[in-house]
């Protein structure tokens, strides 16, 4: 058996509350020389319930190199423009994190909002945009409660890979709640393969998307795996403790219709390892 398919029977195994027969199948997978299956091994050698690098400096390590860097940089360079085309006196960003897509935007657009709110649940992230973006207005919250404390609405609202962490049905109540407080709303989202969850056509492929996003790390690649990429893998394999619910650019579109946005449309953003990275547009 190749690698891939002795990990793709390794995360089978996983999913169905087997450690030990998913641990010798990576170790299998890791003699043929995947990079991927030593990391398995190794995570699935520890107790299961916290990484072995805390996560703030995984996370870090992850979306500051590899494939983020060019993906971000088409990202801010693709807002800055959007700005300066639409020219909004409000501006929202739900999910800034530390401001990887939105601080970049903003230095590059000529047109700056004379009114910027920043929406993030992490109060660490949100102190390292604040001393970026000081005239902003910070808000540490959920996209959730955030909605549901006033009535203000905005010009412009974007959320770059923040939506996907919300839950279908309580992002389906966001969106709701954003449509007739919302001029345009830009997502950037990821347009992922649809597959029958847990199947052996969806198993080999995250096998095969995740070998090629451990790859990318080089040096970082443990603290990166360890700490975000296979807590994340794990959560989508077993449904549990998961962090992200994403789909194809057709449903995240349907999803804004059936909000009640009118005008939708997706644009290419960039490649990436995991799946391609679209621009959704809603009006």
């Amino acid at each position: 058996m190749t690698s891939i398919e002795l990990l793709a029977d390794a995360l089978a195994a996983y999913r169905t509350g087997d450690r030990d027969q998913a641990a010798e199948l990576a170790a299998q997978a890791g003699r043929e020389g995947s990079t991927l299956a030593d990391e398995l091994r190794a995570y699935l050698a520890g107790d299961g319930s916290a990484p072995v690098y805390d996560q703030p400096s995984a996370f870090t390590a992850f979306i500051r190199g590899g494939g983020n860097v060019e993906l971000y940089r088409a990202l801010s360079a693709e807002l800055a423009a959007r700005y300066d085309s639409a020219k909004p006196e409000s501006l929202l960003d739900l999910g800034c994190g530390d401001g990887l897509a939105v601080v970049p935007a903003l230095e590059q657009a000529s047109h700056l909002p004379p009114r910027i709110d920043l929406v993030e649940p992490s109060a660490a992230l949100l102190d390292g945009v604040h001393e970026r973006v000081p005239s902003a207005q910070c808000w540490q919250s959920t996209a959730q409660d955030f909605l549901a404390r006033d009535d203000l609405g905005w010009d412009f609202v974007q959320s770059t890979f923040a939506m996907q962490s919300i839950e279908p049905e309580q992002r389906a109540e966001v969106l709701r709640a954003l449509q007739p407080r919302t001029g345009t709303l830009v997502l950037a989202e990821f347009d992922v393969p649809e597959f029958e969850e847990g199947s052996p056509e969806h198993l080999h492929s995250l096998v095969e998307r995740y070998e090629r996003g451990v790859a990318e790390y080089g040096e970082d690649a443990t603290l990166v795996a360890q700490g975000f990429l296979l807590p994340v893998l794990l959560g989508i394999v077993s449904g549990q403790q998961r962090t992200n619910w994403e789909h194809p650019a057709t449903v995240w579109a349907e999803q804004l219709t059936t909000a009640g946005f009118t005008d939708v449309g997706v644009t290419p953003l960039a490649d990436y390892w995991w799946s391609p990275a679209v621009l959704i547009t809603a009006c």
